[in-house]
Formats: C-alpha cells, structure tokens, sequence
C-alpha cells in the first residue's frame, strides 16, 4: 500500500475527527472526545496523519515534557477498516525516527489503554504502570516507555 505521511493541518480536522468517532466506544470512550478535540485546537505540538490515495486513514502525535527530554506519543487513531495493515506501526516508526534524532530526548512515553498495548509492546515499549479506570469507566490507563535507541546505544559503550 501507497501511503504518505504528511504534517496535520486544520483542513484534516472533520477527517480526523470522523476517525475518532470510528473507534469510539471499542478503543476511546465516550467522554474522551472533547479532550480530542481541545487536544487538536490547543496542545498540538507535532501531528501527523497517514493518507492512502489521497483518504486519511490515521493520524498521531508528538508532544513533549521536562524540556524536551521527554517525548510522548499522542492521540493515535487508524481507520478500523485498516486495523493489522501495519499502517500503525509506519506512522509510529515515522514518529519513532523524529524522536531518535534528537540528540536531548531521553525517554519516549505513551499514555494508552489495555485496549492497545498489545501494539506498542510489538514496537518496543514496556509497561511500567497500570492505573484501573483511568480514562472512563473500562479504560485502563497503561503507562508504557520506549527508550531512545541512541541514549541505549551510548549507556551500553560507557
């Protein structure tokens, strides 16, 4: 499959909110989609989405803390229809590749569900908490790190 993966802009706004509202109640509640939506009008950092023929299929963030030290992957969403295509796992190694070239980040963060931590387990992160019911009522907070692979590198040679 022929994708490209282009910065957000707000013309993508009614795409990625429809994709939003496709993966609603199965991967978000109900309730996160207002925290979506002040997400995209207010605390984009970097964000991304993937396009097939010209369609928005998913789209995904990078947001920073403790000074850029610190890199956190947001707000992942893929068309259902394109579930197990690895069109996710592009978008997260894309995201994955920005982050690593970054000669002061340290850790890499994601904030997900038992709903897809399977996923990011795949690609190299590691569960460090557990907080029951923490974005609704039946969604889990899964608090997960990946480390960068150059800090990794550099700790091995010292």
């Amino acid at each position: 499959m022929e994708t490209t993966i282009r910065s957000y802009s707000v013309k993508d706004k009614a795409a990625v909110l429809n994709l939003m509202e496709l993966s609603t109640p199965k991967y978000f509640a109900v309730s996160e989609k207002p925290d979506f939506e002040n997400y995209l009008e207010h605390e984009l950092e970097l964000y991304f989405v993937i396009e097939l023929h010209h369609q928005i299929i998913g789209c995904g963030g990078i947001n920073f803390e403790s000074n850029q030290t610190i890199g956190i992957i947001s707000w992942d969403i893929i068309h259902p229809e394109f579930h197990g295509k690895k069109l996710g796992t592009q978008l997260l190694h894309h995201r994955l590749a920005i982050l690593n070239d970054l000669k002061h980040l340290e850790i890499v963060i994601v904030r997900t569900s038992q709903h897809t931590d399977q996923f990011y387990q795949k690609n190299g992160f590691q569960l460090v908490e557990i907080v029951p019911n923490y974005w609704a009522e039946g969604f889990d907070l899964y608090y997960m790190e990946h480390r960068n692979q150059r800090t990794n590198a550099a700790s091995k040679e010292q």
